[in-house]
């Protein structure tokens, strides 16, 4: 068995689509969606996520309203545009880049984001209102795991899914989804984690194997079934004299060994990450709907 391919950047671009018709449709309404984006520093990695972020706004017609501040902000200028982004109708979703310099405190931050432009889904009361099935704006990493499943032709109903990692943007909140009573949802669901004694004794029984670890080759050959579903959704730099950068991407998973027994497999880079950012756009959309009565 060779497994097929989840193309995150095939998927990302389908669902791009889909909302760039929807902008269209709501600028014909007057109606403009904007994200509101902060970055605080110069840290290369978070500098490129939001430069991708805001070309992706571009292309799909999203008004993007960008503040590049000094490392050096203080914790009340930080808070001081938070509330003008809040105020503003423009601003359909806020967007703080993380992690931010160590002397700002991020807690203090996302609590100081309006929930209703809370796009990244951030704010407790998103979490709770996600937790207990209400109307909430969804993470958008989790979400995107669900929406290339969906659109892939992955059974989620029913199925054993197990999640390596319990982090607070991808581990916790998937589990929450996957095992909530609605579409892409219903499965049996089981977290694992750092303490979890022989992971490989749980992952074996997955019908659908989710590693959000942050640790390349977590998840090996032997520790999948023939024919489980695998999403890697880590993303690690190894060490690489081969290419120009001296490293190279990838996964928790072992990709190579894992797609000869997987039936369908996301590769690192070009799975999940796409659909991160994609999310995000879906996000800022929706806020414009809701914020506009529809």
């Amino acid at each position: 068995m060779t497994a097929k391919i989840i193309d995150g950047k095939e998927i990302a671009q389908q669902i791009r689509g889909e909302l760039a018709a929807e902008i269209q449709h709501l600028k014909t309404r007057g109606i403009v969606p904007g994200l509101g984006v902060i970055l605080v520093g110069e840290d290369p990695a978070s500098r490129s996520y939001v430069t991708a972020k805001e070309k992706a706004c571009h292309e799909i017609g999203i008004y993007s309203n960008d503040n590049r501040l000094p490392a050096t902000t203080t914790q009340a200028e930080l808070l001081a545009l938070i509330s003008a982004m809040n105020a503003d109708p423009k601003i359909n979703g806020i967007l703080v880049q993380l992690p931010l310099p160590k002397h700002l405190n991020e807690s203090e931050v996302l609590l100081a984001i309006n929930p209703d432009k809370d796009v990244d889904g951030f704010h407790p009361l998103n979490v709770g209102r996600m937790v207990v099935g209400e109307k909430a704006f969804l993470p958008c990493t989790p979400h995107g795991v669900l929406q290339m499943m969906a659109r892939s032709g992955v059974k989620i109903e029913g199925a054993h899914a197990v999640i390596v990692g319990r982090s607070n943007i991808v581990g916790k909140p998937l589990a929450n989804l996957l095992m909530a009573k609605g579409k892409m949802a219903n499965a049996t669901v089981t977290v694992c984690h750092t303490k979890t004694k022989d992971i490989g004794y749980y992952t074996r029984q997955a019908d659908i194997v989710i590693a959000a670890a942050g640790r390349p080759n977590t998840v090996t050959a032997d520790m999948i079934k023939d024919g489980a579903v695998v999403i890697d959704v880590g993303v690690n730099r190894v060490e690489d004299a081969t290419k120009k950068a001296g490293f190279r991407l990838v996964g928790d998973v072992d990709f190579e060994a894992c797609k000869a027994k997987a039936s369908l497999i996301t590769p690192v880079p070009g799975g999940v990450g796409p659909m991160t950012i994609t999310m995000l756009l879906y996000n800022t959309v929706e806020s414009a709907k809701r914020a506009n009565g529809l």
